[in-house]
């Protein structure tokens, strides 16, 4: 706004120097547009000249055919079919043009949609940026109902903007209303519409159990006509300018908590727009008992996924893993989750409870299935140990025998007796436990004294460990060996049996 001395200044230079709408926006300041509207204003009418000549002339008539033909047809488009023609002016200077001769539909009028109490509430979703938790960005996504007469609002925030989130935002805000609407209005969303052909809608089944779980009626609203809609539109735009804008928040809980409270707080006690003379607080109050009470128990909102677990007995879920019992692995288990925890269940039975964590590539663990996990792995390393001496030194379970009647540890004498197999062989082992046991020295260091005492009289050097590849084919073989005396004994008789040779004089 200007004042009423600089617009009678505007008139006078030029009404009576004859100045020219640039001059004057320069002298004195001020933008071209406003000397024109003081001018205007003021019931100066300046004729037109005559428009200049342009190198587009010759193509307009081609312009506003092919515009009439295809009225949303791309400037840029166009420019590329009138250059192919000769056009040889600049693409800035040509859309321009193409705005200015395109059709422009004609201005629809919009009746005023009214309600009644308890009738309707409409939902949508509203992005409000992503959030950095752990290695993982979340979209933070709120979840927005509105009643129609009352303006009421619910307003509850997410990590996204799924099917399971989608239901636990209805059962929440029933459980806020403390009742239900009976038509529900949705927007085309992927959560509640799957397939749209004109007036044929197909709902998603998940939504359409909740509908008839709390007795309402999903509808959604017409293809291009957001105005149907406008109440939770207008709704968004009060949280994100009253509710959302410079507001701090430590976690989820927390931001829930305060918008819970402004729900209830600053967003109830606004005027009606329906009922000025009123708040939104006291409108619903009018409306609550018009609306539809609630079923006795809320709509199951966990979301439910099938899993399987592979070797590791951990199950993904959400870009995280959670350990279950290592006796549930290659198994398909079931997954139930809501915003606080992760249930594992094997059919019916809960095999563990985790906290949920929204952030990505976390392993969440419980420490006593690690423990009985590595518990596990040592008993089935002595027994494979106790089951291949068994094979290879059968004296050996005479051993075991007698260290546990005085209290041993199997344990240790397993992976110790494993290791004298690899190292001097089965036979050797074989006939030192043996004679350990006749000696009543039923102890691993007697077994030992044996072995280098029957080393010793063989003159045979310290054995070598030789150490095979990791891998239980040759880790667990087993081969026994044979007795060699009938051997001997044939070759001794063949010795025997062979002339001797005859003596020569030197």
């Amino acid at each position: 706004m200007i004042s009423a001395e600089r617009e009678a200044e505007i008139l006078r230079l030029f009404h009576a120097e004859k100045w020219r709408v640039g001059t004057i926006a320069s002298q004195i300041h001020v933008h071209h547009s406003t000397v024109r509207r003081v001018r205007e204003h003021a019931g100066v009418v300046v004729p037109a000249g005559a428009p200049r000549p342009s190198i587009a002339d010759a193509f307009v008539p081609f312009i506003v055919e092919t515009l009439r033909k295809y009225p949303t047809l791309r400037a840029s488009r166009l420019h590329e079919m009138v250059r192919a023609r000769g056009y040889a002016g600049g693409a800035d200077h040509f859309r321009r043009i193409v705005a200015r001769l395109r059709p422009r539909p004609a201005a629809e009028a919009y009746l005023r949609l009214r309600t009644l109490p308890g009738e309707q509430a409409q939902v949508d979703w509203a992005h409000f940026g992503k959030i950095p938790i752990g290695q993982a960005l979340r979209p933070l996504m709120a979840f927005v109902m509105v009643l129609s007469f009352s303006r009421m609002v619910f307003l509850r925030f997410y990590f996204g903007a799924s099917m399971p989130f989608f239901l636990r935002g209805h059962v929440e805000a029933f459980a806020f209303f403390g009742s239900v609407p009976r038509v529900v209005l949705y927007d085309n969303l992927r959560s509640a519409v799957l397939e749209r052909e004109g007036a044929a809608v197909r709902f998603h089944p998940t939504l359409l159990q909740l509908a008839a779980h709390y007795r309402y009626e999903p509808r959604p609203v017409a293809v291009a006509r957001g105005n149907e809609k406008g109440r939770v539109e207008r709704a968004i735009r009060y949280v994100r300018e009253n509710f959302f804008a410079a507001r701090t928040w430590k976690d989820l809980d927390d931001l829930n908590a305060q918008a819970e409270a402004w729900c209830r707080g600053a967003a109830a006690s606004r005027p009606c727009p329906e009922q000025r003379g009123v708040s939104v607080r006291e409108a619903y109050e009018q409306e609550r008992p018009r609306l539809v009470s609630l079923p006795d128990a809320p709509f199951p909102a966990d979301e439910t996924v099938e899993v399987h677990v592979g070797k590791t007995p951990y199950v993904r879920f959400d870009l995280n893993d959670y350990s279950v019992p290592h006796t549930h692995v290659r198994r398909t288990l079931v997954v139930l989750a809501d915003l606080k925890s992760v249930r594992v269940l094997d059919g019916v039975a809960v095999l563990v409870s985790h906290p949920r964590s929204f952030s990505r590539g976390e392993q969440i663990e419980d420490p006593s299935h690690i423990r009985e996990l590595v518990e596990y792995k040592r008993l089935a390393r002595e027994h494979r140990g106790m089951d291949r001496l068994h094979h290879a030194v059968p004296s050996s379970q005479d051993l075991f025998f007698e260290t546990a009647e005085r209290g041993g540890n199997l344990g240790s004498l397993t992976t110790a007796l494993v290791r004298l197999l690899d190292i001097h062989g089965a036979a050797a082992l074989e006939e030192a436990i043996a004679e350990a046991v006749r000696s009543r020295v039923p102890h691993l260091a007697g077994v030992k004294q044996i072995l280098d005492r029957k080393r010793h009289e063989r003159g045979v050097p310290p054995p070598i460990p030789v150490r095979l590849p990791d891998d239980a084919r040759l880790r667990d073989l087993v081969v026994k060996p044979h007795d060699l005396a009938d051997y001997e004994q044939l070759h001794s008789e063949r010795d025997a049996d062979e002339p001797a040779e005859p003596e020569t004089d030197s």
